[in-house]
């Protein structure tokens, strides 16, 4: 994500201020990733957790799997927000669109990750027998070099098979690559779904256990 939206910054009007003097870094886009990231935290805190504990009934608002939910569904929409951008950007190539089209997607991917994150933690932490909460933390981790290694597999195979990534952005289809993430996506997500729909939280076996007893 950041590697391509990067290349798409390179190749899109980046002057800032009536003059158009100073010119954005193209890497330095990726401080609306991190900024969504931090913000997220505190905005679900502050706003987001009344609201859910109210609907929910809830006291910890969402659970960790509806926040898990929640993030993928994000990265859904942050890859319909980059094939989109990218549609338009080679749509209008010749008049150099702003790069500012490019924050949505960038927004969404961090706000997506943080919801994930903090979700697959709160998950492992609170689910996970004591001797395995070390554990679960490095499993944590390790999901995330996975996916980093997932990544550059994919990008290598669509390569190879459709040749829509090329160093001019002109003459590749990065749009189509991005439909292909938003529909990876969403698989991903329906996956997920399924996989754990059926979960019994363990605050609720134990009570149950006590029920019974």
């Amino acid at each position: 994500m950041t590697t391509f939206s990067v290349s798409q910054a390179q190749a899109m009007d980046r002057r800032l201020g009536s003059a158009g003097s100073f010119r954005i870094p193209a890497g330095s886009l990726t401080v609306f990733f991190v900024a969504s990231i931090l913000l997220t935290v505190p905005v679900y805190d502050r706003l987001l957790l009344p609201l859910a504990r109210r609907f929910t009934a809830n006291p910890h608002g969402l659970s960790p799997h509806q926040r898990i939910f929640v993030g993928l569904l994000l990265s859904v929409l942050a890859m319909v927000a980059a094939a989109l951008t990218e549609t338009e950007r080679a749509r209008r190539a010749a008049g150099s669109p702003s790069v500012f089209l490019l924050v949505p997607q960038f927004l969404l991917v961090g706000a997506g990750e943080a919801f994930v994150y903090i979700g697959q933690l709160d998950f492992f932490l609170r689910e996970c027998p004591r001797a395995m909460k070390t554990m679960s933390t490095g499993l944590f981790l390790t999901t995330l070099s996975l996916g980093f290694f997932f990544s550059t597999a994919v990008v290598s195979a669509v390569n190879a098979a459709t040749g829509w990534l090329t160093d001019d952005l002109d003459q590749g289809s990065l749009h189509s690559f991005y439909w292909l993430l938003a529909a990876i996506s969403a698989v991903n997500l329906l996956a997920f779904v399924a996989a754990a729909r059926g979960y019994v939280y363990m605050e609720k076996r134990l009570l149950q256990a006590d029920n019974n007893e």
